[in-house]
Formats: C-alpha cells, sequence, structure tokens
C-alpha cells in the first residue's frame, strides 16, 4: 500500500536522482512536500507530464488559481516566492501568457540568437585560453567556475546589454533564485538586490537604446495597441529570461563534461565519429536534465488523473499545485527501458522534457543549445586528455531541488 503521508523534498538537492528514483516508485504522480511545508503533486511520468503541460486546466498563475496563494498562505519570505509570484509570461495564464509570449518572441528572435555565435566563439576561445594558462602553473581546475559559469554569463550580459561592472551582481542574484534552501532573510535581501540591479539596467536603456534584448523589451513596454508590457512585466520579463537562459545553460555545459569524462566510451564514440555533439547535448538534457524540478502550475479545476492516461483514483483537487519533475521524466523505465538511467550517447530515442513543452516550450533552448554546440567541442578538441581530478561522487551538488548542477568541476587538463 502506498505510504499516504508526502514526500519530504530535500531542499538542497544533495540527491536529486535518488529523490526522483524515490517520486517514481509511487507512481507516476505522488504527493510531495516543498520547503516551508507547502505541498504539490510531482508527476514524474513523461506522457503524463506533457498532457498536463499542454492543458487549459493547468494554470501557472497562482493569483487566479492557487488557493494557498488565494488564502494568504504563501509569504514574500518563503523561498520559492520569486518562481510563483513574478508577473511574466512564466506564471500567466491563457490570453495573458499569449500576449506575454508574443511580446517576448519578437524580442528573442531566431535571428539575434544565431547572430550570437560570433561573439560564443570568440568568449569561449578566450576562456580556453586563460584555462590553459592556469593549467600551466599545476594543480587542478575548476571548469564550472572558469569555463561553465563565465560563457553563458557573459554570452547573457552581452544579449541583454548589461554592463560589464554588473556582471559579477548579476550571477550572485541569479544565484540566489535557485538557492531553494535559502533563510527567509537571504530571500528578501536577494529579491531586493536583484530587482535593484534590473532597474538600473532599465533605466541606463532608456537613456542609452542599443541593439539589445533589454531595450527591445523596453520597445515593447508601451504597445500602441494598449498589449504592451507594463512596467511590473518588463522587470518580470528580465527576471525570468536572466535566471532561466543563464543557469540552465551553466548546467548544461557542466553536466556534459561530467557525464563525457565519467563516460569515456561514450566520449570516444563521439571523436570517431559515431556520435555527434547534437546526441551528446539531447542525451545530455535526458539523462540529467539541468532544472530536476520546476515549480510550479495549478490545477482549475479537479483533474481525474486517469483522463490523463494516468492512475486511477488520483484526483489533483482545484486549486491543488503541481511539480514537473523534469528529472524522474527523463529517466522513466516506462518510456527509455531499463537502460533509462544509462548515459548513451547511441541512443536512438533521446527525447526529453527539459526545456518544457508545447506553448510553455522554453524560448531560451536554441541559445542554450547553440552555447553547447561551441563550447564542448572547443574544449575538448583544446584538451584532448581532459580527465575529473576528483572521482564522480565526490562532486557536490548545488544547493538546490531546482537547479541540477555541481558546485564545483575540478580536472586536469592532461
Amino acid at each position: 500500500m502506498e505510504d499516504p503521508r508526502p514526500l519530504v523534498i530535500d531542499p538542497t538537492g544533495r540527491d536529486i536522482h535518488g529523490e526522483a528514483d524515490r517520486m517514481r516508485a509511487r507512481g507516476p504522480v505522488t504527493l510531495v512536500e516543498l520547503p516551508g511545508g507547502v505541498r504539490a503533486w510531482a508527476v514524474g511520468a513523461p506522457e503524463l507530464l506533457k498532457r498536463l503541460l499542454v492543458d487549459s486546466r493547468v494554470s501557472k498563475d497562482p493569483r487566479r488559481h492557487w488557493t494557498r496563494w488565494i488564502e494568504g498562505g504563501i509569504s514574500p519570505d518563503w523561498p520559492l516566492y520569486t518562481w510563483v509570484a513574478v508577473r511574466n509570461m512564466f506564471t500567466a495564464y491563457g490570453g495573458e501568457h499569449r500576449r506575454l509570449r508574443a511580446l517576448v518572441s519578437k524580442a528573442f528572435t531566431a535571428r539575434r540568437t544565431a547572430a550570437l555565435r560570433p561573439r560564443i566563439e570568440a568568449i569561449t576561445k578566450a576562456l580556453l585560453d586563460d584555462i590553459e594558462e592556469a593549467g600551466r602553473r599545476g594543480g587542478a581546475v575548476d571548469l564550472r567556475e572558469s569555463f561553465c559559469y563565465p560563457l553563458p554569463i557573459q554570452v547573457i550580459s552581452e544579449l541583454f546589454g548589461l554592463p560589464e561592472e554588473q556582471g559579477a551582481e548579476l550571477r550572485a542574484v541569479v544565484d540566489g533564485v535557485f538557492h531553494t534552501s535559502a533563510t527567509p532573510e537571504q530571500v528578501t535581501e536577494n529579491q531586493a538586490r536583484f530587482y535593484a540591479a534590473l532597474g538600473e539596467l532599465v533605466a541606463l536603456k532608456r537613456r542609452s537604446p542599443g541593439d539589445d534584448l533589454t531595450s527591445a523589451l523596453i520597445a515593447a513596454r508601451d504597445g500602441e495597441d494598449g498589449t504592451g508590457l507594463s512596467e511590473q512585466e518588463l522587470l518580470d520579463t528580465l527576471v525570468l529570461m536572466v535566471s532561466a537562459a543563464h543557469e540552465t545553460t551553466v548546467n548544461l555545459i557542466d553536466n556534459a563534461i561530467h557525464l563525457l569524462l565519467a563516460h569515456p566510451a561514450q566520449l570516444a564514440h563521439v571523436r570517431a565519429g559515431r556520435a555527434s555533439w547534437d546526441d551528446v547535448i539531447e542525451e545530455v538534457l535526458r539523462v540529467d536534465a539541468p532544472v530536476a524540478s520546476l515549480p510550479l502550475r495549478y490545477a482549475v479545476e479537479d483533474l481525474e488523473m486517469s483522463a490523463f492516461g494516468g492512475p486511477d483514483g488520483v484526483v489533483i483537487r482545484k486549486g491543488e499545485a503541481i511539480l514537473a519533475a523534469y528529472a524522474a521524466a527523463g529517466r522513466h523505465p516506462d518510456r527509455y527501458g531499463e537502460t533509462a538511467a544509462v548515459f548513451d550517447v547511441t541512443r536512438g530515442d533521446k527525447e526529453h522534457l527539459s526545456f518544457g513543452h508545447g506553448v510553455h516550450f522554453c524560448l531560451g533552448a536554441p541559445l542554450g543549445r547553440l552555447e553547447a554546440r561551441v563550447a564542448l567541442p572547443a574544449l575538448f578538441g583544446r584538451f584532448p586528455g581532459l580527465r575529473l581530478a576528483v572521482d564522480s561522487a565526490e562532486l557536490t551538488p548545488v544547493d538546490s531541488f531546482i537547479s541540477n548542477g555541481h558546485r564545483a568541476l575540478p580536472v586536469h587538463l592532461s
């Protein structure tokens, strides 16, 4: 008989895949407890999750559809407050979501993304030059710190027109958004710092607009037909895009390097031409999702899971919260078989939900893939003798059950 008590999620994310195993063992959908005693239904079965992600009876707007929020049960010092309180397409529902996504899509175009490739290549080369110089001094090099992190932060800073001197502050506050075991004081302070930094950026771009994403979003601030971004939506859209576009790419590159070094036979497939770098990227996204679990969605009405292909007798009641468990879905044996947890770049079925699905598919996915597609072959081409400096079991995960990566990734270059 299934344990009726919720599975308590570890806010420090120390065992994301073990926790995903425990979710799956309890069924396709199971009750979990998030930080602060907040309960939600975690969905880790891929097909069930896909159906829920695109169903109009599942909302992302807590103000309209989350009972606990409506009744005043969520305070600004909750560690996940920023994830649910922002007013942007991440938390919008129905027509509001379509309006906001259309405005952002106009700014975050395929042309703008593709045009970044030369800069991504130049940034990558400069970082590898610095890493090579550090390697000459002997000892291990932390690739998370020296490569995985600075590449996306520099790309996103240039994309948004962020002054170089604000880079360190941006990094600190983005880290804070993903720090899901933060104290109430840390949460409140980080929110204030984040909005202060973005407010300064918006003020700068209003004075001196340029060919950057912030200026483009400001231009959408006052739509002629009344559908433009409000001031709060502008700031919150920047919160979403800076956070999501940065952290997911850091973890994608981090996890790819780790998995290839921990599984040299898989790297050999790539070097022998039996698999491509695109194969690597998609398999990494599947087996080690950069975002392990994404809060939150809400039932607009009572949802019988059997109607979605889920288990009989399980009902997510109107106003209850839903957690998209991407790490659990990516390794689900019902979809990927007995080798679901195995990193295999030659796997035929690498389809995954790590960038979402349907109308909520991540707009930044092409940029994240592009950065990884440039960074990984450049790194392994420059340092063919690259190896981990510690055993994989000694790597420490980042302090989050949302963000799935490592605090450090020490390597020897040869």
